[in-house]
């Protein structure tokens, strides 16, 4: 008889584990189609990014003339952080809701007491810098256009 309700309880923790990992999937899946627009310089400047906060498209409104370049430089800026910032945020929304969604699936403790819980272990990832490369320390930079990868411990710690 206890083998029958351990063996009931394993296929119900089952059912749960493949429910919650096509929610997982659906919300990937959702999250990936996701874009984010933002504009700046009382809306001359339109940035858009993608889910991987990609910039997928810029455009400039017919009065952006009226912006001297380093003015239309900081618009860009800004308008990528921002968009960059909303899809931020709505990732965290979707997570949450999928977070919510999921939290009726049971420990892996509940069953074997002692366990570890492996969503416990998962680390937040780091924010990237918003600093522009320029604002950063660069020893080596190369000149022949190549593309140099700097790591944060690589970076100073200043504005521009």
């Amino acid at each position: 008889m206890a083998n029958e309700v351990a063996h009931s309880q394993l296929e119900d923790l089952a059912d749960t584990v493949r429910a919650g990992m096509a929610a997982i999937a659906r919300t990937q899946q959702e999250q990936s189609q996701l874009t984010a627009t933002a504009t700046a310089a009382a809306g001359r400047v339109s940035v858009v990014v993608n889910a991987e906060n990609v910039v997928i498209q810029v455009r400039f409104s017919d009065n952006i003339d009226d912006l001297s370049f380093p003015e239309i430089a900081r618009a860009v800026t800004t308008a990528s952080q921002d968009a960059a910032a909303a899809m931020h945020r709505k990732t965290k929304e979707l997570l949450d809701t999928l977070r919510a969604d999921t939290a009726r699936i049971p420990r892996l403790s509940e069953y074997l007491p002692g366990m570890p819980d492996v969503q416990d272990m998962i680390p937040e990832p780091p924010r990237a810098p918003v600093t522009p490369p320029s604002a950063r320390k660069r020893d080596d930079e190369p000149s022949d256009g190549t593309v140099r990868f700097t790591a944060l411990s690589e970076t100073a710690e200043s504005a521009w």
